[in-house]
């Protein structure tokens, strides 16, 4: 038998970015993964800004802003009749390079450390795969299939094959996390169901079947008259679909509606459709394609039990509209991270487990629903059949078409989603007494208001202050702060166990930012309590860590 404090059952992002944040924190895993590798499967095309920041936290933000599309190709999304036919609108989006530009002539308090990337999910999965194989605290058992587990009071036992031999494990662990998806057999064997809407009604676009497409084709980057984007919409009486471009070279992904939900993807239907959606012949290779269901908006009921716990497409599954699945699940493990370690070290009592389900379940409901809400507006999108005419109606209808569009704009971007998640009324966090700012999916409001994510603020070399955080707790010392408040908890932090770094930040933005002398800082970035004076040290780190009592 082999043991390791914890066992990741799916190495996708999500299973992938748990192990980073054990990791982390020094504790030891193993990931599970049915396939020997990553998927050579173009899905999501954006890593966002929160993601990119879990990343920038884990050592890899860097490497992974090289990857993808060439550094100054803009990434419009653009809508025509065809390629080579009609722009009917565009969205304007920088590339990386402008939005780099911007980052390093940033003001001091600029909340977007980390812009939003558009690369493939894929791409980044690769880089992630690599760095794992260098990390000491994580084993890898991809090829593996895990075919049965079992919990009892004090571990879980774990029974895994490998394909290519047949040979078994068995591991023993103390927590097993499913980030297996939708099928896997952590949450079936919990018989914890999923709740919300299965599918979109019926339209045009982003109902019944999709069947999504990785295409090479060097005609393509230059098929069009117009200068193409990232995203490339061909809207028509026909059908519409979606090019996503992947290395803007040369590889791209079609994404499609199926004639009915019971039809099987076929190069003839897909060479049709692609062909149509470019306006003329150019030569091109299918390199694989897969069918997926849209306007899902689901959540499951429950975020684990016992020592099980889910996360990513386990416990919520997305229409790719928005592109919040992949992040939400990132986002998931860097909550559910902290905690395991803090189980497995001896430092977390026992209402912090279950305030991961507390805290991550309301954004998987808020996130999956306005997902669902963008879905409907481009599958319900009306095209007339005289759409691409030379005409007098033909530019009315475009012109309708582009009023409609001009409103689509904050599916791209959705800064509230991405850098907005509170746990307002977690029992793990410590209420000043103030009101937290509103939740918009569209606008982002730094707030130091215990529950919400840390306000960033550039330090006067240049770095980030999140660079500045330890990998624990971080005890934020500001303007007219007491250094017996640090020490006093530096002091309780080492009884208890806990990890914990002192920082001190001279700056007055940031004094003004935070709104108190002090602010004690998760492992997740997240403001767990902020005060001008401590008063209980002890009876705070045994509050944020899930011991309850009062904090002071």
């Amino acid at each position: 038998m082999n043991n390791f404090p914890v066992c990741i059952i799916g190495g996708g992002p999500v299973g992938m970015s748990l192990a980073l944040n054990l990791d982390s924190l020094g504790v030891k895993c193993v990931v599970v993964n049915r396939e020997p590798g990553v998927l050579v499967q173009p899905r999501g095309s954006t890593q966002n800004a929160r993601t990119m920041e879990h990343y920038r936290r884990l050592g890899i933000s860097a490497s992974i802003r090289k990857l993808g599309l060439p550094q100054e190709q803009v990434t419009d999304v653009v809508y025509f009749t065809r390629l080579d036919g009609r722009e009917i609108a565009r969205i304007p989006m920088p590339s990386e390079a402008e939005k780099m530009r911007a980052v390093a002539n940033a003001a001091e308090t600029d909340q977007i450390p980390e812009p939003l990337l558009r690369c493939n999910q894929m791409y980044v999965e690769e880089r992630v795969f690599e760095h794992l194989h260098t990390r000491p605290n994580v084993t890898l058992r991809f090829g593996w299939t895990c075919t049965a587990w079992a919990e009892d009071a004090d571990e879980v036992t774990v029974e895994i094959e490998e394909a290519a031999t047949g040979r078994t494990e068995t591991l023993r662990c103390s927590y097993i996390a499913g980030c297996d998806g939708a099928g896997g057999i952590v949450r079936s064997q919990l018989a914890i169901a999923y709740s919300g809407e299965a599918t979109n009604a019926d339209q045009a676009y982003l109902s019944r079947a999709m069947v999504s497409t990785h295409i090479r084709s060097a005609e393509y980057f230059r098929a069009s008259p117009h200068r193409l984007g990232w995203q490339n919409w061909s809207l028509n009486p026909s059908f519409r679909s979606n090019m996503v471009s992947l290395n803007g070279r040369d590889e791209l992904i079609l994404l499609t509606q199926l004639p009915s939900v019971d039809h099987t993807p076929d190069e003839a239907l897909i060479s049709h459709r692609f062909l149509t959606a470019v306006g003329h012949d150019i030569p091109f290779k299918i390199l694989g394609h897969w069918k997926w269901i849209p306007g899902r908006a689901l959540v499951a009921d429950a975020y684990g039990r016992g020592r099980a716990v889910l996360a990513g497409d386990s416990v919520h599954l997305f229409s790719p509209t928005g592109g919040f699945g992949m992040n939400t699940g990132v986002d998931d493990a860097a909550n559910l991270g902290w905690k395991l370690a803090a189980m497995v070290q001896g430092w977390g009592g026992k209402e912090l487990l279950p305030s991961y389900e507390a805290e991550r379940r309301p954004i998987g409901l808020r996130n999956t629903n306005l997902s669902k809400i963008f879905s409907k507006q481009v599958g319900t999108l009306p095209i007339p059949d005289w759409i691409d005419e030379d005409s007098d109606r033909g530019a009315d209808a475009r012109r309708t078409a582009a009023a409609e569009i001009a409103h689509f704009s904050e599916e791209f971007a959705s800064i509230g989603i991405q850098l907005g998640a509170r746990y307002d009324g977690s029992s793990i966090v410590v209420s000043d007494g103030s009101a937290p700012p509103a939740d918009d999916p569209f606008i982002y409001v730094p707030s130091a208001c215990p529950g919400g994510r840390a306000p960033h603020v550039w330090m006067a070399d240049r770095t980030s202050l999140f660079d500045h955080f330890g990998p624990g707790f971080t005890l934020l010392s500001l303007a007219g702060a007491r250094e017996e408040d640090a020490s006093a908890l530096a002091v309780a932090a080492a009884k208890r166990g806990v990890p914990l770094k002192l920082l001190s930040v001279d700056s007055r933005a940031a004094r003004e930012l935070y709104g108190a002398s002090l602010a004690l800082v998760r492992p997740d970035q997240h403001v767990a309590w902020r005060g001008d004076r401590l008063n209980d040290p002890d009876a705070l780190l045994a509050s944020v860590t899930g011991w309850g009592g009062a904090a002071g």
